[in-house]
């Protein structure tokens, strides 16, 4: 079967650049958009130049400019979106939707894949404030797509391992602890974590599949599905150390939000929708979604403990 050409725009960002070697990887003819904004980020710049000497496509555009955006996409036949969420809120919102009508207007594409790669915003109507107004904004992003009758696939990769793995959850630190460590209420709770080169290597995987056609597809491997205490016996059990445990009830883990600033405050509503309410597993998926383990068998997805045994 022919490969799709795909354009991936945001191919420099933290998720971006895994897409990007994913579909290289994988043989398909890559571009990546290359913003004019760039300016002197010459970190982004020399990550394009080494996509580009690995056989990818530079293509000029700003997503403020239609005329151009619309001829980058009409070249391709995937477009994935892999633009950081962490500013998500206005301008962001403004580009992706920007990108959703110049797919709208090429009319050529057939399979868009929008900036999501986290919990699925469809299951987060509840989410606290201020947290759910990323969850809102991929939403609105949602109804763009399906209005105008875009063929899509959208991805929710869970807890990506960086962020969640070594630290055993802890928030504001990305290493592991050393004596003590924070239980989120028993600490029973499941979440799914994912390796984000795993994440950039499903995403591709889809981009062919009818079986992902108009659907969301879950990365929920199942040996990546554990609770907060597994994932600290893991750690123990490599370390050779065993930690204090200090556990935090939900209403005194919501409590500590006051007087935080915005991001910590939404950092808090996440992690009390994953670890008090279990929000990435406390569903069966049905039919408008997909497994990826299931669909791609044949991917060797990396495991937390290989995860864990780099900060030894």
């Amino acid at each position: 079967m022919e490969k799709s050409r795909v354009l991936i725009v945001g191919g420099t960002g933290y998720t971006g650049r895994r897409i990007a070697k994913a579909s290289l990887a994988q043989g398909h003819e890559t571009s990546i958009l290359m913003r004019p904004e760039i300016g002197l980020d010459i970190d982004k710049l020399e990550m394009l130049m080494s996509f580009k000497a690995r056989g990818a496509r530079l293509v000029e555009a700003s997503l403020d400019d239609h005329r151009a955006l619309v001829a980058a996409v009409k070249q391709v036949d995937v477009v994935v979106s892999a633009m950081s969420g962490v500013h998500f809120r206005s301008h962001n919102l403004m580009l992706q939707l920007k990108l959703v009508e110049a797919v709208k207007e090429a009319g050529n594409v057939k399979r868009f894949i929008p900036s999501e790669f986290g919990m699925d915003p469809a299951r987060m109507g509840h989410a606290l404030e201020p947290g759910r107004v990323t969850f809102d904004e991929k939403m609105e992003i949602r109804r763009a797509i399906e209005e105008a009758n875009i063929p899509h696939t959208y991805i929710s990769a869970n807890c990506f391992a960086a962020y969640f793995v070594p630290n055993l959850c802890q928030m504001g630190t990305l290493l592991p602890p050393k004596e003590k460590v924070l239980i989120y209420g028993d600490g029973n709770i499941k979440v799914a974590f994912m390796n984000e080169d795993d994440v950039g290597t499903y995403t591709i995987k889809c981009i062919d599949d009818p079986r992902a056609m108009n659907k969301t597809i879950y990365l929920r491997p199942p040996e990546n599905i554990l609770s907060q205490n597994e994932l600290i016996a893991k750690w123990e059990k490599l370390s050779g150390k065993v930690l204090e445990k200090i556990h935090i009830p939900g209403d005194e883990f919501l409590a500590s939000m006051e007087g935080m600033d915005f991001a910590n405050q939404v950092g808090v509503g996440h992690y009390y929708h994953i670890f008090y309410e279990g929000c990435l597993t406390n569903f069966d998926i049905r039919d408008d979604g997909e497994e990826a383990s299931l669909l791609y068998p044949e991917v060797q997805y990396t495991r937390m403990d290989e995860c864990l045994k780099r900060y030894l």
